[in-house]
This record gives structure tokens, C-alpha cells and sequence, in this order.
């Protein structure tokens, strides 16, 4: 009776399907010149809005850009592009697609005056969109993707992208104030810190590496803000996962941007867990924080580290990232345990003379700033060689 059952559900499918079909080929044949999708009609802030699938080939012409150009908000329909970010997305989705690994990029937004084009409407919500030629749909949201996708296109590298679909929302409002005032809505959204980012970034590279750290280091544990640009002493934590990475950065390439790609995180974690770890139980300055479990320290003793020592500042952490730095033997992936010792026995607290004029400056006959950029930050590294005689 099951077999008979099933047989039937897929007798009555296939006839569905192909009576879909004889509905649907007219549409096509008769729109061939034409641009023509599948599409989902759906209602949201009382305008009617479709969804439609559009090859990567078809975009470059289907869309158009109308930013805003010099001082004049109402000469377009979105804001001028961001220089570079167009590039950033775009080398994202070649490095993805060049290793066959999985990307993706969000829905582009674009306003249409529901005149211009024609809306085959199937029922449930299903349709037929068909865009003239000579329509262009006006993005409200998406420029950049745009670009990054045109720029591909037309590269030697279409190949990888070419049989791939991107998704587009239209509104169907053409009056040019309307569209600008969706664009505003839509940038309202709040943009991602960092810390949040990297931390649903893929297990590889830095990231994994700076995982790795967060998990295992006991200064590190708990004390952590693996999802704001901020680290709250109310909340007891001292860095960021943003921070740290930096800090990875620095002990394996000595520069905080690198992502470290290529690198296997768990093959570096190991040895660079078991220094960091060393270091921070013997330096006098983060002892007691590092020790203790987060359950057992107060925010008084939270806020007064942060408020004493360098280690508990992003400044700070660098300057230590790039001293590690020095320490790592890249050949045999170890540390200098020696020099690491050394690096535990120096005063890190700000009242050390080692860092004046270089991170700490002062401002007035007590006052002081804390300096974090390049200069000061190798001055500050130099300093301690030299006071160590690594120079």
C-alpha cells in the first residue's frame, strides 16, 4: 500500500510540474528579448515588493548606481561609493571562489516604478517578472556588491562566478525621494564591530589562532569581549577579540593586519598558549588577574589593572606582541623561554620611566596620555631591547 501511495504522490507531482511548466513556457517565449525571472511577490511597510534570481552576467547591465555626486544629497538615489570597499569585497569572493570554498554576498535593493516593468501574477505569491529593455533598476541598497560583481564579470576571473545567481529585492516606487528615503532606512542598521566578526570568522589563519588563545589562556578566559569593540569593567573584561588578533598578528609577522592566512591555527596555538601562559603567571603586573578565576576578582580589581598596568590596553598588548615577536624561532615554531622570562621581569605599569615618550606622554605637570601609534609603539619596543640588550 506505501509503494502504491508514493507512486501516486509522484504521478500527481509530475503533472503538477509539467502543467507548471505549460503555464510558464508561453511567458518565456513570448518575453525572449527580453529580461524575464522567476519571481516571489511579498508586502512589507505597505508597498507591495518582489524577489527576484539574476544571473552574474545579467547584473552589470540590469542595475544601475545613482549616487549622489559633490555637495548635492538629491542628485541621487544612495551615497557615493566607499573607496576600496567595492575592491575588499571583491578580492573576498576571489579568494573564496580561487580554493573552492563556500561565499556568499547579501541581497542587493533596488527601486522600479511598477510601470515600467510587467508582473505576470501566478497566485500564492508566485510571478513572472519580466524587465524591459532599456530598464534599469536603480539600487538603493548594494552598490558596492555591484561593482565588485561587474568588476568580476569583466576580469579574466569571470569564469568563477558566472554561473552563479544573485538575489535582488525590488521596491516598486520610482518617485527619486521615496528611494532616498529607503536608502536612509536601510543604512540605519548598525554596523558589526570587529570582535564580532572575527569571531565567527572561519576556524583558520589568526582566527582560529586568536580562538585558540581566548579559550586557553588563563589571562585571556572570561576577560574577553569576543562580541563589542569594547572591553565594559562593569562586566570584568579587560580585551577584545579584535585586540587579540592584532596581537596574534604581531607575534608571528610583526604586523597587526596580516591575517595570517595559510598559517594552520592549531599547529601555532600550541607553543604560543604554553608561552603566554608563562608569561603572564610570572610578570608581577598581571599575576594575581591572570591566576585568578573570573568568578573571584572584583571589578575594583579589574578596573585598577586596567588603569595601572599597559598589558591591560590594546597599546600595550602590541608592543608585547611585537616583542614576542623576537622571541619566536619560525624554523622550529618555539619560543626563547629565556627571553620570554626576561620580558615577565620588566615593570609594565605605566609609571615605568621605559615608556615615556614613546606610548605614555605627558600633557601637563601630572597628566598623561596614553600614545597608540606606530612610532611611539616602536620606540617603545626598541626601548625595552635596549634595556634588555637584545641590541
Amino acid at each position: 500500500m506505501s509503494q502504491t501511495n508514493d507512486a501516486n504522490s509522484n504521478s500527481n507531482l509530475s503533472d503538477i510540474k509539467a502543467n507548471f511548466i505549460t503555464v510558464l513556457a508561453p511567458l518565456f517565449s513570448k518575453h525572449y528579448l527580453e529580461s524575464c525571472y522567476p519571481g516571489l511577490i511579498f508586502h512589507q511597510g505597505q508597498r507591495k515588493m518582489l524577489q527576484i534570481n539574476v544571473r552574474a552576467k545579467d547584473l552589470p547591465t540590469l542595475l544601475q548606481a545613482k549616487p549622489s555626486t559633490k555637495n548635492d544629497p538629491d542628485s541621487g538615489k544612495n551615497r557615493p561609493e566607499v573607496k576600496g570597499h567595492a575592491k575588499e569585497i571583491k578580492d573576498y569572493v576571489l579568494e573564496r571562489a580561487q580554493v573552492n570554498k563556500p561565499w556568499v554576498l547579501g541581497t542587493i535593493t533596488a527601486n522600479v516604478d511598477e510601470n515600467d516593468i510587467k508582473i505576470h501574477e501566478l497566485g500564492n505569491g508566485f510571478c513572472i517578472v519580466v524587465i524591459p529593455n532599456g530598464i534599469k533598476l536603480d539600487i538603493t541598497d548594494g552598490q558596492h556588491r555591484k561593482t565588485a560583481i561587474h568588476e568580476l564579470i569583466f576580469s579574466s576571473e569571470s569564469h568563477l562566478i558566472e554561473n552563479n545567481q544573485f538575489a535582488i529585492t525590488l521596491i516598486l516606487e520610482g518617485e527619486q525621494r521615496q528611494c532616498q528615503i529607503d536608502f536612509k532606512d536601510m543604512a540605519k542598521t548598525k554596523q558589526l564591530d570587529n570582535s564580532l566578526l572575527l569571531s565567527f570568522g572561519e576556524f583558520e589563519g589568526r582566527v582560529g589562532i586568536t580562538k585558540n588563545i581566548i579559550q586557553q589562556v588563563r589571562m585571556f578566559d572570561e576577560k574577553t569581549n569576543k562580541i563589542g569593540k569594547n572591553a565594559p569593567t562593569k562586566q570584568k573584561l579587560i580585551y577584545t577579540t579584535n585586540f587579540l588578533a592584532r596581537f596574534v598578528s604581531c607575534i608571528f609577522v610583526d604586523n597587526p593586519n596580516d591575517e595570517l592566512k595559510g598559517y594552520n591555527a592549531d599547529t601555532l596555538s600550541e607553543p604560543l598558549i604554553d608561552c603566554l601562559n608563562k608569561f603572564f603567571a610570572e610578570c608581577k603586573d598581571t599575576r594575581e588577574i591572570s591566576e585568578t578565576h573570573i568568578d573571584k576578582l572584583t571589578v575594583h580589581q579589574v578596573g585598577a589593572f586596567k588603569e595601572s598596568c599597559l598589558l591591560g590596553l590594546s597599546v600595550g598588548i602590541e608592543v608585547l606582541g611585537r616583542l614576542l615577536y623576537t622571541t619566536y624561532d619560525k624554523n622550529n615554531n618555539c619560543f626563547d623561554e629565556q627571553k620570554v622570562s626576561e620580558l615577565a621581569q620588566i615593570d609594565w605599569s605605566r609609571r615605568n620611566t621605559l615608556w615615556e615618550n614613546n606610548i605614555i606622554r605627558k600633557t601637563g605637570n601630572s597628566d598623561y596620555e596614553i600614545v597608540n601609534r606606530v612610532t611611539p609603539v616602536s620606540d617603545a619596543v626598541k626601548a625595552v631591547k635596549i634595556a634588555l640588550r637584545w641590541i
